[in-house]
């Protein structure tokens, strides 16, 4: 079956920057012909997946009906994309064949390559072998943080880029921290494939201190290649030398990731396989009507819910410049990151950047200081944030981040 009538714009993925993105554009032009495609029923906040695991969330309180959530007037295409083909402005659907667009938003994420680690997919859920990065499973990483009664507990960090790469430690804190307030004991290890705590310096160092305090051992240039679970072992690659095996009595597991196998395949990608548009404008380097945002783009930010909430007015700014014959948008984006990392159930350290890792801050307070307040920015006003304003198409513009003096660090 073929849809062969074109959508004035069409937005391909319904998660937190397609729904915003299509949810902006009805705000600012409510006649505006719009179309998201999105194959799933439900819808996540998955940032807080660390709370659900760290026993500071529920998980009924990250999951809503999509249907709930698709904007007034927009056409909800229940289907998945399976191909683009921009050079006829088309994209293939897997049950409806193809439809047509004058002007593309890509925001479809990435994806999870779990079958990238030899036996992590036979042993997730079972033998304390668990992962935040999975709905099903942040309850059960915190049935093992609850149920431990010592030994050896190992978290892992893939490379880079990933979806939130605080999150990695995130749980690493909160096991340790509520262990500490019982009397456990915990051998606490972090195997990081990449070299540092954090991709700016600044932040990096602060994390060391946190991670020291917790008399947790940081491993780096490590990265996970197997797991057996009955055998409680993890096998990783370190560097050009022999792997190593390591003995584990729980395993948090942070998987490989990458882009949409259907961006990577198609004429959208650029060398690396992620969507390929301008860092600032967020428009296609090489389709003039097409946008892209989120996780799925190769632009060097941290891929964060803050991040599309920076992102999503800038693409309706210039798209719709573009759909006006305006010349190019006067929208940019900047390249910001938020990342709360919980330090410790009721402390958070309140990470932000933006391009080429320069610190700014929202707060006029030291940014690397965990803070009582952040918790419960995290625990719920960012919650409330991203369902009822950043969802709804609207653009929080205050607090403005601001350079902080004397903080500026180029990444690692």
């Amino acid at each position: 079956m073929t849809d062969s009538s074109n959508r004035q714009v069409l937005v391909a993925g319904g998660g937190s920057a397609g729904v915003s993105v299509a949810a902006a554009l009805k705000r600012a032009r409510p006649d505006l012909d719009v179309a998201l495609i999105e194959p799933h029923d439900k819808h996540y906040y998955q940032p807080g997946w660390t709370l659900v695991g760290g026993g500071a969330m529920p998980q009924s309180a990250t999951v809503r009906d999509e249907a709930s959530l698709i904007p007034a007037g927009v056409e909800w295409i229940r289907d998945r994309v399976v191909g683009f083909e921009p050079d006829q402005n088309r994209v293939l659907l897997a049950q409806r064949g193809s439809i047509g667009y004058q002007y593309l938003v890509v925001a479809l994420g990435l994806q999870l390559d779990w079958h990238a680690v030899e036996g992590l997919e036979e042993a997730l859920g079972s033998n304390c072998v668990t992962s935040n990065y999975r709905f099903d499973l942040a309850p059960y990483t915190w049935e093992c943080v609850r149920d431990f009664k010592g030994g050896r507990a190992l978290f892992t960090q893939p490379s880079m880029p990933i979806k939130c790469a605080g999150a990695p430690q995130k749980i690493l804190y909160l096991a340790a921290d509520h262990w500490r307030r019982h009397g456990i004991k915990a051998d606490l290890h972090f195997f990081n494939q990449g070299g540092a705590m954090f991709g700016v310096p600044l932040y990096a160092k602060a994390l060391d201190r946190i991670l020291a305090d917790y008399g947790a051992t940081p491993h780096f240039g490590h990265n996970l290649i197997a797991v057996n679970a009955e055998r409680r072992e993890a096998t990783f690659a370190v560097g050009e030398g022999d792997p190593v095996t390591e003995s584990f009595d729980l395993l948090h597991v942070t998987p490989p990731q990458s882009a949409p196998d259907v961006v990577k395949q198609s004429p959208l990608a650029g060398a690396a396989g992620w969507l390929e548009v301008d860092r600032n404008s967020l428009q296609h380097r090489r389709y003039g009507n097409v946008f892209g945002l989120g996780d799925c783009t190769d632009t060097p930010n941290a891929k964060t819910a803050a991040a599309v909430r920076r992102q999503f007015p800038v693409v309706v700014t210039n798209l719709l410049a573009v759909m006006d014959a305006a010349g190019p948008g006067n929208g940019s984006y900047d390249g910001y990151g938020g990342c709360p990392l919980t330090v410790r159930n009721g402390r958070v350290l309140m990470a932000e950047f933006r391009y080429d890792g320069e610190v700014v801050s929202s707060f006029n307070a030291d940014p690397c200081v965990p803070r009582r307040s952040y918790w419960w920015l995290k625990r719920s006003f960012f919650p409330f944030l991203y369902w009822n304003v950043m969802l709804r198409g609207r653009d929080w513009k205050r607090p403005v981040a601001r350079p902080r003096p004397g903080k500026t660090h180029p990444a690692t």
